[in-house]
């Protein structure tokens, strides 16, 4: 069974050599059936010649694609257009994965017939972050059940395998509406769900990530946590029929939230709590369960100007 691993990126160079590098240097695969395929989401083919580099000497094909159209969801369906696997396993260009990562993946996909095989992320911060680095890190980390089987929920792309005949679209699955605020993984892995597909957890398939330096900051990652908080409402929203009844609960449901979780995190806040920041992104959650359509979307992808 031929298996494709794809790195989406943009004009991260040295994050995008770290993790093709742990591709190469995996264990238990079979390299004669794998490839990487580098998707390059720049207007201009910026890691062209890095992708040269990593495919000389690789053990198996690297395949470069350039997507100049902006937005997540062009770059994963443009390498979906390139890639030959059945098999299609995701790692982002900040990720690093250990070495038995994708044996682990692909025996937890054969055991369990699983459509979408999902495992954990342990983010790692430098040295010099100090102020809220757990919280960064635990906000940038992906945990799950400690023991691997089925489970009835989903989780992002980044360290992911899918299987291509599960996909509704097999070539481009993923919604580009969502290119510029992302949730196009939520977006396809709650239609998979809604017809029946299997989710599996694998706890041995874990990756390393390194977040970027200007994304360790509660500038951003509280942002990030209100965009996060508007998936459930906006979901329901795109639905087809709209489940108005879904928005309508889940927005009051938010305005608990906010409600509870802004006043405890006030109070910590003002005692200089550990764990204050924790609180903040509780409560910015609630409020994007309410405040979900058009002028509260906050774009994180699709530029490469």
């Amino acid at each position: 069974m031929r298996v494709t691993v794809m790195i989406p990126t943009q004009r991260r160079l040295d994050g995008l050599s770290v993790a093709a590098r742990s591709v190469f240097a995996q264990v238990g695969v079979d390299f004669a059936a794998l490839e990487l395929v580098i998707v390059d989401n720049d207007q201009i083919p910026s890691a062209r010649d890095a992708a040269a580099l990593l495919a000389a000497g690789a053990p198996c094909p690297v395949h470069y694609v350039h997507e100049p159209r902006p937005g997540v969801a062009h770059a994963r369906n443009a390498g979906m257009a390139k890639a030959s696997g059945e098999l299609i396993a995701f790692l982002d260009d900040d990720e690093e994965a250990p070495e038995g990562w994708l044996a682990a993946l692909l025996a937890a996909q054969a055991r369990y017939g699983a459509d979408v095989v999902f495992g954990p992320v342990r983010a790692r911060a430098p040295a010099q972050v100090i102020r809220h680095r757990d919280y960064l890190e635990r906000f940038f980390s992906r945990e799950g059940p400690a023991e691997a089987g089925v489970i009835d929920h989903y989780y992002g792309c980044g360290d992911s395998l899918l299987r291509r005949a599960s996909l509704p679209d097999p070539v481009a699955p993923f919604a580009v509406e969502r290119n510029h605020i992302g949730g196009e993984d939520d977006m396809l892995f709650g239609h998979m769900r809604a017809g029946g597909a299997t989710f599996a957890w694998e706890p041995a398939a874990w990756v390393w990530e390194d977040p970027v330096p200007d994304r360790l900051s509660l500038d951003y990652t509280i942002r990030r946590a209100f965009a996060y908080g508007q998936g459930p409402s906006a979901h329901c929203a795109a639905a087809v029929p709209p489940d108005r009844v879904g928005v309508a609960r889940w927005m009051a449901v938010g305005v608990v939230q906010a409600a509870l979780f802004g006043a405890v995190a006030g109070f910590k806040w003002l005692t200089r709590a550990g764990d204050r920041a924790e609180w903040l992104d509780r409560a910015a959650r609630g409020l994007g369960k309410t405040l979900w359509w058009g002028p509260f979307k906050i774009q994180f992808y699709g530029r490469t100007a």
